[in-house]
């Protein structure tokens, strides 16, 4: 019998978080953890500089909260401050 991995998360970055990350786009494996992951986890995983308090969420083209528990497949979006006039 063939193992089937759950579908990886796609994770997404914009404006200056892409560029301290050197990525804009990337898969990231459902991780082995009893309880789904929260963007707050990953958040924390990806090693970035800056407040998750300071970021706008997106879950599925949603915003979302940062506790929100994920699904193997979701897309996942981490949007900075964004300022204009």
């Amino acid at each position: 019998m063939e193992l089937r991995l759950p579908p990886p998360i796609r994770l997404r970055l914009f404006a200056s978080l892409s560029e301290q990350a050197g990525w804009s786009q990337r898969d990231w494996p459902w991780p082995e953890q009893p309880q789904p992951p929260t963007p707050a986890q990953l958040w924390g995983q990806l090693g970035l500089a800056g407040s998750l308090t300071d970021l706008r969420i997106a879950v599925n083209l949603e915003f979302a909260d940062a506790q929100q528990p994920l699904q193997p497949g979701d897309e996942l979006a981490f949007l900075p401050p964004i300022s204009g006039g």
